[in-house]
Parts: C-alpha cells; sequence; structure tokens
C-alpha cells in the first residue's frame, strides 16, 4: 500500500506499478520509537475556540485518536511560552521559598482543558513539559525577557520545590507527565519568556536539586531542551560539550539524566550525542516554526528535518503549533506554522499536519527505526512495527516521477511529493 501527498491532493491512496526503479533496502534494526505529537498552548487554545464544539471536536478526534494521527507524546509549558497570551509564572511572590502561594489556576482555564481533550481521546498519551521562565523573584533581574537566573542556595531549593509542585499538580489533574526538561533554550536571550543557563549551571541544579526533588514523583529528568550548538562562532559557549557533553561528566547530574531533548540548532549535536551516549534517549522537542504562510514548500524542508532525527537516534518528533488563527502573531510579534490553521470560523488542516500523519498514523510506538540502503535512501525514513510490519516515508523532491523498488513491489511517487509505503 501507498499514501501519497501532493501540491493539490493530500494524503491519498497512491499507484504501484510493474516498472521496475530505484532499489531500496532495508538494513540495521536502530532506536526504538516512543512517539509522535505536537504541543499545547494557550493561543492554540484560543484558536480552536473560534471553532463550533462540532468542528472542534472533529479536528481532536482527527489529531488524537489511534485511528487517526495518533499522537501520543505531547509536550506542555511550565508557565508562560512565547504563545501564552502573557508572562505568567505559578508563583509570582517575592521570597516565597516555600511555595506557599504557588497555583496552576491560570492554567484552569485555557491550557488545562485543551490539555485534557488530547488525553481523553489518547488512551496511551505520554507528555513531558519544560518552562520557558522561572518565576521573576528568582532571576537576578526581575524581567521575563532575557536574563539568568540568580544561582543562590535558597534560590535553587525554592525553584525544585516548584518543579515538584507543579508535577504533583498536573498529574492530580490527569496529566500522564513523564519527562521534565529544566529549560526551554538555555543557549539563548530572547524577548520573549526565557532564561539563560550555562551548562555547568544546568549540571548544579540537576544533580544538587532537581533530582533529588522529582525522585520520587513518577517523571524522569530529560536534558534540555537544548537550541545548541550554533551552527556559527557568534556562541563559543553553546558548543555540544559545554552542555549535554558537560553535564554527562558530572556524576550527580548524569545519575538523574535519562535523556536529551533538541530543537532547532540542537539538530548539530545530534551525531556527537549518539557517539557519545548511544543508550541514552533523545528526542526532538520543538519542530521548525516557518512563518506563518503554512506552505507546501515549509513541509518539504520539515520532511528533511524529521529525516534528520531519526537518522540520527531520536526516539520522538513533536510538532510545535496545534492550532493558530490564521495570519495572527505571537504574543511576542511574530508569525509561526501551525497544524490547524484557524480562519473566519473554520479549521484548515495545513500540509504539515499531513505530513506529520505520514508518520505518525503508520509508525506505532515501540516500533524501530530501521536503515534504508539504496540510492535514494537519503529521501526516506523507515520503521518496523512491533508486528514486524514495514513503514517508509519517502519523500520525492524532483519535478518529475520517480519509480522506487522494495522487495518484490515498485511504487510510483508523484513529483514533489511525501509519501508512506507499508
Amino acid at each position: 500500500m501507498i499514501i501519497s501527498t501532493t501540491e493539490n491532493k493530500f494524503f491519498t491512496k497512491g499507484n504501484t506499478t510493474n516498472q521496475n526503479g530505484t532499489v531500496l533496502s532495508y538494513g540495521e534494526e536502530k532506536q526504538l520509537i516512543r512517539g509522535f505529537g505536537c504541543c499545547f498552548s494557550e493561543l492554540s487554545a484560543l484558536a480552536l475556540n473560534e471553532l463550533t464544539e462540532k468542528e472542534k471536536n472533529e479536528i481532536l478526534d482527527e489529531l488524537f485518536l489511534e485511528e487517526n494521527c495518533n499522537f501520543n507524546y505531547c509536550r506542555t509549558p511550565i508557565g508562560a511560552s512565547d504563545f501564552a497570551t502573557d508572562f505568567y509564572s505559578y508563583n509570582e511572590t517575592d521570597g516565597d521559598y516555600e511555595m506557599k502561594n504557588f497555583s496552576i489556576e491560570r492554567d484552569e482555564k485555557l491550557l488545562l482543558p485543551l490539555i485534557l481533550e488530547g488525553v481523553n481521546r489518547q488512551k496511551d498519551m505520554q507528555m513531558f513539559a519544560s518552562p520557558w521562565c522561572p518565576p521573576l523573584w528568582l532571576k537576578t533581574k526581575k524581567v521575563y525577557s532575557y536574563g539568568v537566573f540568580n544561582r543562590t542556595e535558597e534560590n535553587y531549593k525554592a525553584y525544585a520545590l516548584y518543579f515538584k509542585k507543579y508535577v504533583q499538580a498536573y498529574h492530580k489533574a490527569g496529566v500522564p507527565l513523564i519527562h521534565i526538561h529544566p529549560q526551554n533554550e538555555p543557549c539563548s536571550n530572547q524577548v520573549f519568556p526565557s532564561c539563560v543557563w550555562k551548562g555547568s549551571e544546568l549540571a548544579e541544579f540537576i544533580g544538587g536539586y532537581l533530582g533529588p526533588a522529582l525522585e520520587n514523583e513518577g517523571v524522569d529528568i530529560f536534558y534540555g531542551t537544548i537550541n545548541g550548538p550554533e551552527g556559527d562562532d557568534r556562541y563559543s559557549w553553546t558548543k555540544y560539550c559545554h552542555y549535554l557533553g558537560l553535564a554527562m561528566q558530572n556524576e550527580k547530574a548524569r545519575k538523574y539524566i535519562k535523556g536529551v531533548g533538541y530543537q532547532w540548532a540542537g539538530k548539530f549535536a545530534l551525531p556527537q550525542t549518539r557517539d557519545d551516549y548511544p543508550n541514552l534517549e533523545l528526542i526532538q522537542t520543538e519542530s521548525e516554526c516557518g512563518d506563518g504562510q503554512n506552505t507546501y514548500e515549509r513541509m518539504m524542508e520539515v520532511f528533511g528535518l524529521m529525516r534528520h532525527y531519526f537518522r540520527f537516534g531520536a526516539s520522538a518528533y513533536v510538532y510545535w503549533n496545534l492550532a493558530l488563527k490564521h495570519g495572527q502573531p505571537s504574543t511576542w510579534g511574530w508569525h509561526q506554522n501551525s497544524l490547524i490553521s484557524v480562519k473566519d470560523g473554520k479549521g484548515i488542516y495545513t500540509p504539515e499536519f499531513y505530513l506529520m500523519k505520514h508518520f505518525s498514523h503508520f509508525v506505532k510506538r515501540g516500533a524501530r527505526y530501521v536503515e534504508t540502503k539504496g540510492e535514494f535512501a537519503s529521501s526516506c525514513a523507515s520503521f518496523k512495527n512491533p508486528d514486524g510490519q514495514m513503514v517508509t516515508v519517502v519523500y520525492n523532491p524532483y519535478e518529475f516521477e520517480k519509480v522506487i523498488t522494495i522487495g518484490e513491489s515498485s511504487y510510483i511517487l508523484p513529483p514533489r511529493s511525501v509519501n508512506t509505503i507499508v
């Protein structure tokens, strides 16, 4: 069976042929696959709330039900992300080191209801979370943008307790959190909620404070989400050796690090991570977000990102914006792509939605990534499901048809297409 997507036809039955084509074969089985998913945010919730209840439910069914997209590994922010309606944390009471005023009440209005819509549809849902910014009184300057954590003993203890209370509150609310990441994009100062951490500081926090605080809370700590090393020399301190490499040399931190999450420029660290720590789980945590145009051309570029992450050891791939209003910028002023674009009260499935479905509908949790061999292998990502079924997602970048042969069958890849062969 082949399912094909072109610029004009999405996710339709493709064609086989008796003609012999470029031969592809399968090689060594690699990492286990955890799953696919998207990220929850307040702006996504607001976009979906513009739909009728019927259409909103149909979209959520399409995203999370096992027989549809089957998203089963998703992300949520701890406090405000750059797609919150404004900055907030769960405790802005200055000096409240015992976290007596900690509360997730804000999330109960928009974010948690959307998360639980997904959780209630997906029986095997797993989730991870990371903060963009700590409570402001824990930073050296009380601003949500830019800045660094104020590294004192009492601040470290308070922040570890903040995480612990978050995990407990979200578990109580019915959210199946299994992974915590201590900081989103610690390599970069940003105009939106952010906080820079050097690798030595993250290691100190994980090994001495966060790890012990979460030891009995039913969650693992994943290092990240790391957005370095940069691909140029602007940030000499954001290399692989300064983040994961350094953390794994710290025995206290290493004890607690069960995986690592990469996004954006973090993709350059994948080969080193796999070479040094082949048994450390590696996940992709945020698909690169585009410019809000939701073009087919951008979808084809994202296929290359997905293939790159799986080729170098990722067990999961997580899309960023679940849904956005058409043309609406983020709270901090930029446009990004989304799986669902809401325009004039209607939900539109974007090309990148169909790209994700080409993977997530067919590749099951517990599958293994499999090397693909042949001269077209760089355009393929192959998987072996737990029941032995083989799935190959293959991209044809050319303006002409391409015929490929796998085993005894040949398939026609339309010009400029993404295809799933089962």
